[in-house]
């Protein structure tokens, strides 16, 4: 087994390597340096799409037709897009960072491939683009920037809701290259756009145009590195510049010596610059170092966040940076402690016990080789030396007393993922750096969108993650490609699926139904357990019935609504009541939501139901809420119609009948009396009218209304005291002989209004009360001679004797007579 070290090659004091990926990548009859090659981050699907702008022979009607071709790092075609160049000529090919596929045309249309399939999202960059044309673009992980043919920036900075937006306006001169700085690694936190324009250069964000005043120009190339910290020119005189991300510090400068421009220049990482020509490339890293690499057939450069893959038909390599840790220990002559720790592992294999003189040698640091080691193992590819850092890892911490196996752990399974997503078949070579960045998560999302299900299934599992999405993805694909019968494919994903936590039948079922497949649809709906997913794409595909019912049954009042909105705006109004009126569910969140919303509905409905005493009482509540009379009775007319031929709602009618003839009495005594009555009750109109002294009047009223006599008298007495009219009062009392409610209440309330000489005009008139309670009466007045003769007329001694008591003067005299007699006999 060769040494790590075999392809290591020094830039300056930076050690870079090539590790060759995978052979054999394209065929021999591709012509590379015929299409445009973009690779998506995180080692991920490369998309080739040939140059229109190259002059190439006509091999027949078949080979002319255009086609974005996405394949693997390792060359195996993952999906194959059909264009037709009548779509637009294709100015641009790029990748979001979550992998979706970008296509800019000539005419400003922008097209969003997620999942690496055929569905897309279009969009257009507006701002003139169709009229001027796209010239070209550069991308960035979240969006990209568009050049157009009047030298205009369109910037779009997320692919989830486009929204194009024009940068500040650059000099109309042409631009020989251009350059972009992310959102993310700008001072400005927006997108910077760098414009080599003649001999200087511009920066453009959303408000400036600056001219940065260099001389040097013009620059053929513009590169930025990953995190926007350095930038890269390449001069028309072969030169490569490289400066700070402000542009304020010029670091280096490298001079190729070849008078060709070169075809790409981009950064490996962010400490070297590679410019390559058709099949040789230039590694430039700090200092002005630079190293060459020659290849056999053209080649293509696609950056990543750590390095640089190159693509050629013959193989895929990876150009980095060595990371320091598989320096330390692999560098010849090292003598870190970790590079200790490998060689004693080694020697532990031989027998030898200068093992142990190794082990105590770096004992001190210990703890850090083994440290060192498993991150060497995570930045290796060879699984030969990935497993012989474990194990000298292992050897290492087996000897310390104390140390926390978590991160060789993690390492050891970080590294059977990557393992089994470097494998040629799959072809996603994630470096460790990679993998960390991108996620185990997202990983399984991209050999979801490969079809590679049982992979995809064995990682969740090993690292615990959900697989839902997953099985849902399969059965989708299942719908789609499926030749069988809709029963047997409903039948084989319920199987499979059966048991599976979180999985959307929905999902699937929308799948089904894109595809024309409705009765599939509706099947697979049936086994999804959540109503708020079943109803809108059951209102999709039209099915509005089941989608009621299927809310109904949810009991969610919310998705009811949801629905009936739906329908309500969707059906003639009679469809649907008969729609909602076998349903009383529907029915009452109808009634309910249309009586503060939409009367006109409620009375249509109560009208198609024959619901005569609901719509008469909607009517009722409408008249009560008028503010004048004229609507009112028109109102209460109509809502007495409604009853006319119901028997069995007579009483109902005539009540409506009353309302409106009291609400005409009310209004005339209004206008003739110029005192509010409209609104009140028959009991409160007669009350008024009686304070008022309109007697005849109330008397009318109480005619009218058959107001019983003792609920007039009560309403009489009560009105007379509230107006404190005396003098009616005691003419009352002369005149009648008999009162309805008895008399008492008379003495009660005119002595709570305080008048005691009115309410004693009462007591004579309460004989059904005893002696003693007329007694009490007389002494709530104060007249306490008349309470003694009340006893004394009753012979009631302890009782004449207890209002002696509470007597005092005149009164005390008069009625120790008034005993003397009783005691005597006489009178």
């Amino acid at each position: 087994m060769s040494k790590p070290t075999a392809n290591w090659v020094k830039v300056g004091d930076k050690f870079y390597r090539k590790q060759q990926l995978y052979t054999a990548v394209f065929d021999t009859d591709l012509e590379l340096e015929n299409y445009t090659v973009v690779g998506a981050p995180y080692s991920g699907a490369v998309a080739i799409h040939r140059d229109e702008s190259v002059i190439q022979s006509y091999r027949g009607a078949q080979a002319a037709k255009s086609t974005i071709d996405i394949y693997s790092c390792a060359g195996k075609l993952i999906r194959s897009i059909n264009w037709d160049t009548g779509k637009g000529s294709i100015k641009a090919l790029g990748w979001s960072e979550d992998e979706k596929l970008v296509v800019a045309t000539e005419d400003g249309t922008v097209r969003v491939y997620a999942d690496l399939g055929v569905d897309f999202e279009p969009f257009s960059l507006g701002h003139g683009s169709e009229d001027v044309g796209v010239q070209s673009c550069k991308f960035y992980g979240s969006g990209f920037v568009a050049l157009l043919g009047n030298n205009q920036l369109v910037s779009v900075a997320n692919y989830h809701e486009p929204r194009p937006k024009l940068l500040a306006i650059p000099p109309s001169e042409e631009v020989v290259s251009w350059g972009i700085i992310p959102p993310a690694y700008s001072l400005s936190r927006s997108v910077e756009v760098i414009l080599a324009i003649g001999k200087t250069l511009y920066t453009v964000d959303a408000t400036d145009a600056d001219d940065r005043n260099f001389d040097a120009g013009p620059f053929r190339h513009i590169s930025v590195s990953p995190r926007g910290e350095f930038l890269a020119f390449y001069t028309d005189d072969g030169k490569v510049w490289v400066v700070s991300g402000d542009m304020t510090e010029k670091l280096s400068e490298y001079n190729s010596g070849v008078k060709t421009v070169p075809k790409d220049m981009q950064w490996c990482g962010s400490n070297a610059v590679a410019l390559a020509w058709e099949d040789e490339v230039h590694l430039i890293g700090p200092k002005s170092a630079a190293t060459k690499f020659y290849y056999d057939s053209f080649l293509h450069l696609l950056p990543d966040m750590d390095g640089l893959r190159i693509l050629t038909n013959d193989l895929c390599e990876y150009l980095q940076k060595v990371p320091d840790e598989t320096v330390d220990v692999f560098r010849l002559g090292s003598d870190k402690p970790a590079a200790h720790l490998l060689e004693a592992s080694t020697l532990l294999d031989q027998k030898s016990p200068k093992a142990d003189d190794l082990i105590q040698l770096i004992r001190p640091s210990l703890a850090e080789a083994v440290d060192t080691c498993v991150k060497a193992a995570g930045h290796e590819y060879n699984i030969h030396w990935q497993k012989a850092l474990l194990k000298a890892a292992s050897f290492g911490k087996s000897v310390l007393d104390l140390y926390n196996s978590d991160d060789f752990v993690d390492m050891c399974e970080t590294l059977r993922v990557l393992n089994a997503a470097r494998f040629y078949e799959i072809g996603l070579p994630l470096s460790y750096d990679q993998f960390k960045r991108l996620t185990p998560e997202k990983l399984v999302e991209r050999l979801t969108n490969r079809n590679e299900y049982l992979l995809a299934l064995r990682i969740s599992g090993y690292l615990h993650l959900p697989t839902d999405k997953i099985h849902v993805h399969w059965a989708q694909q299942k719908v789609r490609i499926s030749t069988d019968d809709e029963e047997s494919i409903c039948r084989l994903i319920v199987k499979k699926l059966a048991g599976k936590a979180g999985v959307s039948f929905e999902e699937i079922a929308r799948a089904a139904y894109d595809e024309g497949r409705v009765r599939l649809a509706t099947e697979l709906l049936n086994y999804e357990p959540r109503a708020g997913k079943q109803v809108p794409l059951l209102l999709d595909m039209k099915e509005d019935t089941i989608a009621l019912d299927k809310a109904i049954e949810s009991g969610d009042t919310d998705l009811i609504f949801h629905v009936l909105l739906h329908l309500r705006k969707k059906l003639p109004l009679a469809s649907f009541f008969r729609v909602i009126n076998s349903r009383p569910v529907a029915t009452a969140l109808v009634e309910s939501s249309a009586w503060d919303q939409d009367r006109d509905l409620l009375k249509d409905l109560y009208y198609q139901d024959d619901r005569r005493l609901d719509g008469s009482n909607l009517l009722l509540s409408e008249a009560l809420s008028q503010s004048s009379i004229g609507p009112s009775l028109d109102k209460l007319k109509l809502a007495s119609k409604y009853l006319q031929d119901a028997k069995e709602h007579t009483f109902q009618r005539t009540q409506l009948d009353d309302t409106a003839k009291l609400l005409r009495h009310q209004d005339t005594f209004e206008k003739e009396l110029s005192a509010p009555f409209i609104g009140l009750s028959v009991n409160e109109t007669i009350f008024n009218l009686i304070r008022e002294g309109h007697n005849k009047r109330a008397q009318k009223v109480s005619s009218e209304f058959k107001v019983p006599e003792k609920t007039y008298t009560w309403l009489r007495l009560r009105a007379l005291v509230s107006a404190r009219h005396w003098t009616e009062l005691e003419g009352i009392a002369s005149s009648t002989k008999k009162s309805p409610i008895g008399w008492e209440p008379f003495f009660n309330l005119v002595l709570e209004a305080g008048n005691t000489r009115v309410a004693s005009v009462f007591i004579p008139k309460c004989t059904s009360l005893t002696p003693a309670e007329r007694v009490e009466m007389w002494t709530k007045c104060g007249l306490l001679v008349k309470a003694g003769e009340e006893a004394f007329k009753a012979k009631d001694r302890a009782l004449l004797q207890d209002v002696r008591d509470k007597s005092s003067g005149s009164a005390a005299v008069e009625i120790e007579r008034l005993l003397g007699m009783l005691g005597s006999g006489r009178r």
